[in-house]
């Protein structure tokens, strides 16, 4: 994994859960909803090169002749705005810009597209296209699977607060003084 996903997700640390001071389940929250958001916003970059290159295969069809690159701009509106997504559990995210990204796989996707290959998906061989969305569905899903392990991360420290509200072993008024 990366940078913080070792030790934002290890195992161990919600075997002690109960115990830990609720500041620091906070902050792991915290900590965990940053990294999701960045993976979130990495996800989407991802997806809409998905939807540019599909598009370029889609339009050659199997003709493999190259497609008119202008075609292609004017289309990326309806290919970017309107394209429909799998539905999932949505999770409200508390800023649309991520304050931490993962370096790994952001430096995966900029090798896979820093050099203009979705820019230039109109003018590339068919087998060069095939082969930048095989990789690219690849990254999705696993950045995906990153996120989904963040999502069960957050819903068990999230779980773990909840539990200490509704028990009465943290109360609304404490947290209240902590922000102040």
């Amino acid at each position: 994994m990366g940078w913080d996903h070792d030790h934002l997700l290890d195992p161990e640390d919600l075997a002690d859960l109960e115990r830990r001071p609720i500041e620091d389940v906070r902050a792991q929250r915290a900590a965990c909803v940053e990294v999701e958001t960045g993976l979130s916003y990495l996800r989407r970059l991802i997806q809409g090169s998905l939807d540019i290159v599909g598009q370029a295969i889609e339009q050659r069809g199997s003709n493999g002749e190259a497609i008119d690159v202008a075609d292609l701009v004017n289309q990326l509106p309806s290919i970017l705005g309107d394209a429909l997504r799998p539905t999932s559990a949505g999770r409200l995210v508390e800023t649309l810009e991520p304050t931490r990204f993962d370096d790994e796989l952001g430096a995966e996707y900029e090798q896979l597209v820093g050099d203009g290959r979705v820019a230039r998906a109109a003018d590339l061989e068919d087998a060069e296209l095939a082969q930048l969305l095989e990789q690219l569905r690849e990254l999705e899903r696993r950045v995906s699977a990153q996120r989904h392990e963040y999502h069960g991360r957050i819903d068990a420290l999230q779980a773990e607060l909840t539990r200490r509200y509704r028990t009465g072993e943290a109360t609304v008024d404490a947290l209240l003084r902590d922000a102040n």
